[in-house]
């Protein structure tokens, strides 16, 4: 357990734009930022951080919350982890108690994962520097790849003694489960005929020197693992098979040490393999990531794509792989990115050149040859169609398919454009195929939607729209100003009933001067209103003792004792007005009014126009018992009418014209 000191301190430390900033890129919109959603794919920003409230909202998505719910929501912490995360970002000592046995058996699955998955990387880096054949071998390996000690010890690169079980034993001796080894790919599990009990255990990684693969958090997924041997019948680099915590398609080896820079120098360097990113990183380009041997996928860019909206793809002097490796463009085009590439002379790789230069030298040559995929694409493939006009036809084809990929038009019309000067061909023509192959690509799409729909019977009696709870409404909106407003000092003009001389009932203005909090809670309590919505009333009078009890009331204090569920909740209505900063109605000459302008009078409409809901549900309720005509109904109807006349006060009042 973490000790109630320990998380204010995390909580008072902590900057949700600082937090968040780490996994999105974030734009200054008004006094939030907005960027694009983590949670789903998008071009559009819909997600908006608000610093002053400490909290954010996902309008895609629907998530929102606080600095911790984000990691939650984002990285699948515990609550635990989620504040140790910020403890260890923001150099903070936390008091803890020792987890007990039986604590760490309850502990999920996935969290056993990741335990498991932490301990084999502290075991390989050990077994790289404290073992003789690790340092033998592992060691000397990555000594003559030219790594530091110091980047050697910052990526957490280790060894895999080369034993089938070394590994396996030491977990399992450790108290991890063969379970977890298991589920994470560490160690290979077969069943033995002859010992059934006693299952065969192998270490999946043996012989191999080991790169720890980290989440954008820097938790450890999954491994990568190479082997030094010349043995024909295995495979060079190795990776952990997919599991609950790592899939290889939603992951970049590098991320965690590069979000930072990525952001800062607006552009992301893509490579092939790890030891690429570890060169870069040692050079001094930090904004580097390896996708790892794999192909690029759709999800491997958007994760980029909440950083940067600039890719350069390096690609080294081999160009048997280059035409592969131009799908992985049209991917990174199809997300609205800008894309460049860069090849290194014949014979060197990212890796090579790296260590063969020095910084000043590769940030050069990536300034000079770093090329616009059009150029790239064009000069690669006309070398290979000099003198085959159906080739070059064929070419011409290919280009203008890339550019129909880009969902901006402008974007579209200037690469056309680009392309028709460097094939030496008509515009006109360009323009032709590209409406060509879009008209295909929408007549495709349609056919696709149509079979998705043969599958569901259309239903003909769909049901009518959902009416507006109007008590849910006002309820709602009474948290929402004493959230924002409820420490306010404000002048209210109070109604009070009374006869006039005619004997007619009126409601006579009356001045006072209190705090947002306490006319509002006086009002509902001199009307006996309670909130009928069960987590607005328990926000509600959360609200009202902590209002009460400060006078510096601050929402992220005050969110942070509160559990997740809760604190969703008010994100929810604190970041709702907030979305339609997200369409900056000011650049088309549209000012919003400022709620503050008016919030004693937002106050008392909302109070009044809660009355008036209550009012005419009560006179119904009353008009429903009147329909027995055996019961003498002359008290109720006399009832009814007091209402009738108060709700037609109260609505005179509010400008409301009643039918």
């Amino acid at each position: 357990m973490i000790s109630k000191s320990s998380i204010d301190k995390v909580y008072e430390s902590a900057r949700l734009e600082e937090v968040i900033g780490d996994f999105v890129q974030l734009k200054k919109s008004g006094s939030n930022f907005k960027g694009l959603s983590p949670f789903s794919d998008e071009r559009t920003p819909s997600f908006m951080v608000s610093p002053v409230k400490q909290i954010w909202k996902d309008f895609s998505s629907g998530k929102g919350g606080n600095v911790v719910a984000f990691l939650m929501e984002h990285e699948h912490f515990t609550y635990p982890e989620a504040i140790k995360y910020l403890a260890k970002k923001y150099n903070i000592e936390i008091e803890e108690t020792e987890r007990t046995d039986e604590q760490k058996q309850e502990a999920n699955e996935r969290e056993s994962m990741y335990l498991v998955s932490e301990f084999a990387q502290t075991h390989f880096a050990q077994m790289l520097w404290e073992s003789e054949l690790g340092k033998a071998i592992g060691l000397t390996y990555f000594k003559e790849r030219g790594f530091t000690d110091e980047t050697i010890r910052k990526f957490g690169l280790g060894y895999c003694l080369d034993q089938w079980d070394g590994f396996t034993n030491a977990a399992l001796d450790k108290g991890y489960k063969l379970k977890y080894l298991e589920k994470t790919g560490l160690t290979i599990v077969k069943e033995d005929a002859n010992n059934p009990n006693n299952p065969r255990k192998f270490d999946r990684f043996k012989g191999r020197v080991m790169f720890p693969i980290h989440s954008m958090s820097g938790r450890v997924l999954g491994f990568g693992g190479r082997i030094l041997t010349n043995d024909k019948k295995a495979a060079k680099y190795l990776n952990s098979p997919e599991s609950d915590i790592y899939h290889k398609s939603k992951v970049l080896y590098g991320i965690y040490y590069a979000k930072q820079s990525i952001a800062k120098e607006d552009n992301c360097y893509l490579v092939e393999g790890y030891t690429d990113v570890v060169q870069f990183h040692q050079r001094g380009i930090h904004n580097v990531v390896a996708s790892s041997g794999t192909a690029l996928t759709p999800e491997q860019i958007r994760l980029i794509n909440r950083l940067t909206k600039n890719i350069t793809v390096l690609f080294d002097g081999d160009a048997a792989g280059l035409r592969a490796s131009l799908r992985g463009i049209d991917l990174i085009l199809e997300q609205g990115m800008n894309v460049k590439v860069c090849t290194f002379p014949e014979g060197e790789d990212p890796d090579s050149f790296a260590k063969n230069n020095e910084l000043e030298e590769i940030t050069q040559y990536l300034e000079e040859n770093s090329k616009d995929f059009i150029q790239f694409k064009a000069s690669l493939l006309v070398k290979e169609t000099a003198n085959d006009p159906i080739k070059r036809a064929d070419t011409v084809r290919d280009i203008v398919h890339s550019i129909s990929k880009i969902p901006d038009r402008i974007q579209k019309e200037i690469y056309i454009q680009e392309c028709a000067q460097i094939m030496n061909i008509s515009e006109a023509v360009l323009f032709n195929t590209l409406a060509q192959i879009s008209k295909k690509d929408i007549a495709d799409a349609s056919k696709k939607v149509k079979q998705e729909h043969k599958a569901f019977d259309v239903v003909k009696n769909e049901p009518l729209p959902q009416k507006v709870d109007v008590q849910y409404e006002l309820e709602r909106k009474i948290i929402e100003l004493l959230l924002l407003y409820g420490n306010r000092q404000e002048k209210f003009e109070d109604l009070i009933l009374k006869e006039n001389e005619e004997g007619d009932l009126v409601l006579e203005p009356e001045s006072l001067e209190s705090k947002v909090f306490e006319k509002i809670f006086l009002d509902l309590q001199d009307d006996e209103i309670e909130l009928t919505n069960p987590q607005f009333k328990n926000i509600y009078y959360k609200l009202i003792e902590a209002l009460n009890q400060t006078e510096d009331f601050a929402i992220n204090t005050f969110i942070a004792d509160l559990d997740q569920e809760m604190v969703a909740e008010i994100s929810s209505i604190l970041m709702e007005e907030e979305k339609y900063t997200l369409h900056n109605w000011e650049s088309k000459d549209i000012y919003p009014k400022d709620k503050k302008i008016g919030v004693a009078q937002l106050v008392s409409e909302t109070i009044l126009t809660l009355r008036c809901y209550l009012i005419k549900k009560r006179m119904e309720a009353l008009q429903n018992s009147t329909e027995d005509s055996t019961i003498d109904n002359r008290e109720t109807l006399e009832e009814i009418m007091n209402y009738l006349q108060l709700n037609k006060l109260l609505n005179k009042k509010l400008n409301r014209v009643l039918s």
